[in-house]
């Protein structure tokens, strides 16, 4: 009788385990992880920046990302004598986000000095979760979609009941609609039930309307939720947050700050989100 795939309780081995467990090492290290979370801006770093960043030498950090690499975390390319890495794709980002929101900040170690308060303070009230608007920024954002019945929440699949949803999943799914609106939520399509936001026709109209393309025949989600780690709310995500996040910064309306994820809205973005979506500039600050 072949035990090979049997523990020692005698039970059968899920096949997923030992890349479960692989995949959970490679992101239990405070360097790999350091350099993770700072590839969320979506960008490509070199690995002498990522090594600076993450405050080790570039021996020990090509170590690591010679790890991530091989794990399909990261996905490189060089030029010349520069190697530089990003994240392998959207799947990669979003079990990051959805990671990441699951932390609770340590109070032992909060910002020191001015510079390190200053670069929280920025990073909270806009940046980009590797390919869409986060913080406040992009809370307002999803608020003021879902307020003009351009986004709508998604239900859960018809088979949620035969398969619950995780606490975590639980958590990052956004409120129902209020129950006392005169107009009823617009129906998501279906290939976007279950992914916590669902594009409604008329979002679909105010892109195109807005200039800003959008695939629906791609494999990504139009619209989806993401936790933000900062406000404990979701915020959009998806094929449409990504599209916007793209068109802000295109457009002038979002420009980055610093060395890292945070982006502030101009006077220009200003002007074009109060007139587009009624965003006023204070739910901006």
């Amino acid at each position: 009788m072949d035990t090979g795939s049997r523990t020692n309780t005698g039970s059968r081995r899920d096949p997923r385990v030992a890349g479960l467990a692989a995949l959970a090492g490679l992101v239990a290290d405070e360097t790999r992880a350091a350099c993770l979370l700072a590839l969320l801006d979506g960008r490509a770093w070199t690995a002498g920046e990522l090594a600076r960043h993450a405050g080790v030498a570039a021996s020990t950090l090509s170590e690591h990302l010679g790890r991530l690499v091989a794990g399909g975390l990261l996905a490189e390319e060089r030029q010349g004598r520069h190697r530089y890495v990003r994240l392998a794709g959207t799947r990669v980002a979003q079990l990051l986000e959805d990671l990441a929101a699951q932390v609770t900040p340590d109070p032992a170690h909060r910002p020191r000095g001015l510079r390190a308060t200053t670069a929280g303070s920025a990073m909270a009230r806009g940046r980009t979760c590797y390919d869409h608007l986060a913080g406040r920024l992009g809370i307002a954002l999803t608020d003021a979609l879902t307020a003009r019945r351009l986004i709508a929440p998604a239900p859960a699949p018809p088979s949620a009941a035969a398969h619950p949803r995780s606490s975590a999943e639980t958590d990052a799914a956004p409120a129902s609609a209020p129950t006392d609106s005169p107009v009823p939520a617009p129906a998501p399509a279906p290939d976007e039930r279950g992914t916590g936001f669902a594009l409604t026709e008329a979002g679909m109209r105010w892109f195109e309307d807005c200039g800003i393309v959008l695939d629906p025949a791609g494999r990504r989600p139009l619209a989806r939720a993401c936790l933000d780690w900062t406000e404990r709310r979701p915020h959009l995500a998806g094929a449409a947050g990504a599209a916007l996040c793209r068109h802000a910064l295109d457009a002038g309306w979002c420009v980055r700050i610093g060395s890292e994820r945070a982006v502030k809205v101009t006077a220009r973005g200003e002007r074009a989100l109060a007139e587009l979506l009624g965003v006023e500039p204070a739910a901006l600050c």
